[in-house]
C-alpha cells in the first residue's frame, strides 16, 4: 500500500475516533486488528523495552527514563491515566528480546512499545509484539534491515508495525565515508563488526558508501562480542595497511579493539573511528579512546519543540538531570522521547469513549503512525515512510577530546555535519 492511500485511508478514519459517547450505530466499526477496551478506572497499557542492565545500559536507560518524562509531560488520554508497567530489558540481544516481548504479547491490553534500545533484540521482538496486533516504535534501532533500503525495498526483517524515531543507519554509513574520504583525505579504510544486525549493517553502509565515494576497503571482517584479544583480527586488518579503521561495535569489545590496535604492525597510524554504539561518556573517558572519531546523531536540537507536550530539548534535559542526577549518557534520549510522544498520539486518535470505557482500534493506531508527516519533535520535524522510518537522517561526526574531564564535552565536540 502506498503512501498515499495510506494517508487517505487515515483522513477517513481519524475523524471518527472522536472522543464522544458513542452508542450504537454511531460506533465506529473495529478495524483487522480487534480493539482494546479500558474500563473506567483503569489505565492505558503501554511498555518499554530497553537495554536497562549490562555492559549497554548505558545505551538503553537515557531511552527508558526519556519514556518516563515523556508519559508524565504527555498526561492522560481522554481522561484515562497511562501505564508504562515495569521497564522491560532487552539485553542488547536477540534472545533478550525475544524472552521480554513474550512476556509482553501475554497481556493483551498492551497497545504499544517503546523500544526495542539494540537491533538484535528488534530482531526477536518486532514478529511477536506486531503479530499480536501491537506497535512497536524504537528510539534506538537504526538497522536498514528493521525497515528498508531507502529506495522502496523491504529490509529482511521489516515488520508492519513497526516505527522508529532514530535513522536509517544507510545515512550513518554514508555520513562517516563522506567525513573518512572527503575531509581526513584518507582513501583506504577497513570496518570491523561483531554480527550483531546494528553491527554488520552500519560497517556494510559504511564500506558500500565508502567505495562510492572512491575509497578502497582493505578489510571486512568481524570479531565475537566476548573476545578480549583482538590481535589475531587485527594483524588481519593491518595486513591491507588502511589508513583508518572504523568498528561499529559496543562494549566491552569496543575497549579492546582501541586499546590493541596502535600496538599492531601497520595500525600505528591508523585513524580510529567508531559509531553511537560507542558514542557514550563511558567510553570517551578511556585514555585509549583520546582522538577517536565517532558517528551518531546530530543531537544540536536547539529550541525544537515536541508539539505533544510543549517541552524542549532543554526542558527536557533540566527535568532528566533533576530526576536522576546526571546528564544522558547516550546520544537517543530525544528519540525516545518522541516516540513515546507519537505513540501516544496515535492511541488518542484511534480511541473514542463508549460510556465510561475508553475503546482503542488497534488498526486505528498504524493507520495514525503511518500518515504522519510534519510532526514537531525534539529531534526536529518527523515524516513516516512507507516502512516505518521516521526519524531525522541528520548524522554528526565528534571527536573525543580526551580525559575523563571532557568526555561530556566531547560527546558536543562535532567536527563534520552531514544531511541527505
Amino acid at each position: 500500500m502506498t503512501k498515499r492511500v495510506r494517508k487517505l485511508l487515515a483522513l477517513l478514519f481519524v475523524p471518527a475516533l472522536i472522543a464522544t459517547a458513542c452508542t450504537g450505530s454511531d460506533r465506529p466499526e473495529a478495524g483487522a486488528l480487534g480493539v482494546v477496551e479500558v474500563e473506567s478506572g483503569s489505565a492505558v497499557q503501554v511498555r518499554s523495552l530497553n537495554a536497562i542492565t549490562g555492559d549497554v545500559a548505558f545505551f538503553g536507560l537515557p531511552l527508558e527514563r526519556s519514556v518516563v518524562l515523556a508519559i508524565e509531560d504527555y498526561g492522560p488520554i481522554h481522561g484515562f491515566e497511562v501505564d508504562l508497567g515495569t521497564g522491560l530489558d532487552d539485553l542488547c540481544s536477540n534472545d533478550g528480546g525475544q524472552a521480554a516481548a513474550q512476556i509482553i504479547v501475554a497481556d493483551e491490553d498492551v497497545l504499544g512499545v517503546i523500544g526495542t534500545s539494540c537491533s538484535g533484540a528488534a530482531v526477536a521482538a518486532a514478529p511477536l509484539i506486531t503479530d499480536a496486533g501491537m506497535v512497536l516504535i524504537s528510539g534506538g534501532n537504526t538497522s536498514p534491515a528493521l525497515t528498508s533500503d531507502l529506495a522502496g525495498t523491504a529490509g529482511e526483517n521489516y515488520n508492519v508495525g513497526y516505527y522508529r524515531t532514530a535513522h536509517n543507519d544507510l545515512f550513518q554509513g554514508a555520513a562517516m565515508a563522506k567525513f573518512v574520504f572527503g575531509e581526513l583525505g584518507l582513501t583506504t579504510a577497513a570496518a570491523i563488526h561483531d554480527g550483531d544486525p546494528y553491527t554488520q549493517g552500519l560497517a556494510q553502509a559504511f564500506a558500500d558508501a565508502f567505495e562510492a565515494e572512491g575509497g578502497t576497503v582493505t578489510g571486512f571482517t568481524a570479531v565475537n562480542k566476548e573476545d578480549t584479544d583482538m590481535v589475531p583480527v587485527l594483524t588481519e586488518i593491518a595486513a591491507g595497511s588502511p589508513e583508518a579503521l572504523f568498528f561499529p561495535i559496543f562494549q566491552p569489545a569496543g575497549d579492546f579493539v582501541a586499546d590493541q590496535a596502535p600496538g599492531v604492525s601497520g595500525l600505528e597510524n591508523t585513524v580510529l573511528l567508531a559509531a553511537d554504539g560507542l558514542l557514550n561518556t563511558n567510553y570517551l573517558a578511556l585514555s585509549q579512546t583520546a582522538g577517536m572519531y565517532f558517528s551518531g546523531p546530530d543531537t544540536r536540537f536547539g529550541e525544537n519543540v515536541n508539539q505533544s507536550t510543549g517541552k524542549t530539548a532543554q526542558d527536557f534535559l533540566a527535568a532528566y538531570e533533576e530526576r536522576w542526577g546526571e546528564a544522558p549518557a547516550a546520544p537517543f534520549w530525544a528519540h525516545g522521547y518522541d516516540a513515546t510522544t507519537l505513540l501516544l498520539d496515535a492511541i488518542a486518535a484511534a480511541s473514542y469513549l463508549d460510556g465510561d470505557t475508553l475503546v482503542v482500534d488497534r488498526q486505528g493506531i498504524r493507520d495514525h503512525l503511518n500518515s504522519v508527516e510534519g510532526y514537531s519533535g525534539l529531534i526536529g520535524t518527523i515524516n513516516c515512510d512507507d516502512f516505518g522510518d521516521c526519524g531525522a537522517a541528520r548524522i554528526t561526526v565528534v571527536q573525543n577530546i580526551g580525559g575523563e574531564e571532557n568526555a561530556e564535552a566531547s560527546m558536543d565536540n562535532v567536527v563534520f555535519s552531514f544531511a541527505p
